[in-house]
């Protein structure tokens, strides 16, 4: 059976990026250490976020974030691995950049980017939106290491099953997901946090909807939401970070056909749109709604 050995990196995630890239090249170090196949990074966890961890675009030093993109791109060379980037991608004149996982491969080598789709917007109790500093992007992203497909999200996206069934039907087997839940209080009451429910209770079902591994990755600056996981292609959580720790988590993704699937019978007649199991019946009692 194909297998890919995931490091799943959190640190704090910090204004400057001298600090940023200093974690991110030691905590590739670690998971090299540990035999990875593919580190992987939380969002921005390169540049800090943009109305969160920095206040805008104008006050990013570009030149040293392309610098430290440089060196992180040297460490993959150097220890022959596959790293994800959280970053921020510049765009030309005046408009917004991306929210960006840049994808590196063992050569060194910037060979993807995936921009994130659903940037938060107008609505709810928000102290920071994003698309008052990024422009979205509008492409799903696929790459292959040892012959598994892999796709990437970020963050609010999460909130879409639209995109996880676009990845099913590209055949992805594993899903890098990169999130910031930390800093920022979303809303006014500070004791309130969905997030630490909400996160791991939707990918454990986009897992099992769509019969993916997850890798889930946050930033570990205080107040961070959740800390990060992965999950199983039936929905189970195999392993866990701690809060506000950074943390390399080790996990071994195996393509197991025999993983539990309980949607697997009907999943790809409910995708074209036969949204029932089995075969219909003709029956005067079945179609009488008024009967009892």
């Amino acid at each position: 059976m194909k297998s890919i050995r995931v490091a799943t990196c959190q640190f704090s995630i910090e204004p400057q990026i001298s600090r940023n890239r200093r974690a991110v090249l030691r905590q590739i170090a670690q998971g090299v250490g540990q035999g990875a196949d593919i580190i992987h990074f939380s969002e921005c966890a390169l540049s800090g976020y943009l109305g969160v961890d920095v206040p805008d675009a104008q006050a990013i030093d570009w030149k040293e974030l392309q610098d430290a993109t440089r060196d992180v791109m040297a460490a993959a060379k150097q220890h022959r691995v596959w790293v994800l980037l959280g970053s921020t991608h510049r765009l030309s004149g005046n408009n917004k950049p991306h929210n960006s996982i840049y994808v590196i491969d063992p050569r060194g080598k910037l060979v993807e980017r995936y921009d994130k789709r659903f940037c938060t917007g107008l609505g709810g109790k928000q102290p920071t939106l994003d698309l008052c500093h990024y422009s979205p992007g509008n492409r799903a992203v696929t790459f292959r290491v040892k012959g598994i497909t892999c796709g990437l999200l970020i963050c609010y996206d999460y909130r879409f099953p639209e995109l996880y069934r676009e990845y099913h039907k590209l055949g992805v087997q594993v899903i890098f997901q990169s999130f910031h839940n930390a800093r920022s209080m979303v809303v006014e009451d500070p004791k309130y946090n969905i997030w630490k429910t909400i996160v791991p209770a939707t990918m454990s079902c986009r897992a099992a909807e769509n019969h993916f591994w997850i890798s889930a990755n946050n930033s570990t600056t205080r107040p961070s939401r959740w800390g990060s996981f992965t999950v199983r292609p039936d929905g189970q959580i195999v392993g866990k970070l701690p809060l506000h720790k950074p943390s390399v988590l080790i996990t071994d993704m195996t393509i197991d056909p025999n993983c539990f699937d309980a949607p697997g019978p009907w999943r790809e007649s409910a995708i074209n749109g036969q949204l029932h199991s089995g075969k219909l019946i003709k029956d005067r009692r079945s179609t009488d709604i008024t009967c009892f």
